[in-house]
């Protein structure tokens, strides 16, 4: 089965470094229906105040594939930091599918973005560990950048595509994770963030694409 992927520009931030990010969604194409992976930047204005953020609306961006949110029939979180859920509550009608283990730690370590977006009314389907959500569409375990963190794995008609999240926000540090190459926030734990970039590389993906690069790595 070949799926495809397109990438949504959603947003530029200034990280703590002072350079400028720009942050990413991917839509994908199933014969199930369109999934999106990361919905981008939302939150309380001193957030986005802090973080210089210029911001896009995710259906702006979905427009200029000649989609709407009501096309988009689930949601996957990589991780449920503002930049990467900030938009989520425009797919109320579609599920949103994140890890139990980053679900509990939203709660516990942001409630001022968890109020915010009132998880209490959210649509989550609460993943425990790897799993195939559709035929050719997998999420697995990376923990390091937060403790319930997942990548996607997509498989394309050149082999499988790897959507990274925050698992590495350059091919850099993809490429030759070393302690120089953790910028402020890349890894909450740093001994798990190595053991899931070296598991990543063991999975063997054909392309991988970044949330906040514009490159995308061909193996």
């Amino acid at each position: 089965m070949s799926l495809e992927i397109k990438r949504l520009h959603l947003a530029s931030l200034r990280g703590v470094d002072g350079l400028e990010w720009p942050v990413h969604g991917f839509v994908v194409t199933h014969p199930a229906g369109a999934l999106l992976v990361d919905t981008g930047v939302g939150g309380p204005q001193e957030v986005l105040n802090d973080w210089r953020v210029v911001n896009r609306s995710v259906a702006d961006a979905l427009a200029e594939l000649d989609m709407t949110p009501g096309d988009i029939d689930l949601v996957i979180n990589t991780h449920l930091h503002f930049d990467h859920c900030g938009q989520n509550a425009v797919f109320a009608h579609a599920a949103c599918y994140v890890q139990r283990a980053e679900l509990r730690r939203a709660e516990r370590e942001d409630p001022e973005l968890r109020d915010w977006f009132s998880w209490l009314n959210a649509r989550w389907e609460l993943l425990d560990g790897d799993t195939e959500l559709l035929p050719g569409l997998s999420v697995i375990t990376t923990p390091g950048h937060t403790v319930g963190h997942q990548c996607v794995v997509v498989q394309t008609a050149d082999g499988p595509d790897l959507l990274i999240g925050d698992a590495a926000y350059t091919p850099r540090q993809y490429a030759g994770p070393a302690d120089e190459d953790l910028v402020p926030g890349q890894a909450d734990d740093p001994v798990a963030w190595r053991a899931s970039l070296h598991r990543i590389h063991s999975a063997g993906a054909a392309r991988v694409h970044f949330c906040h690069h514009t490159a995308v790595i061909h193996s």
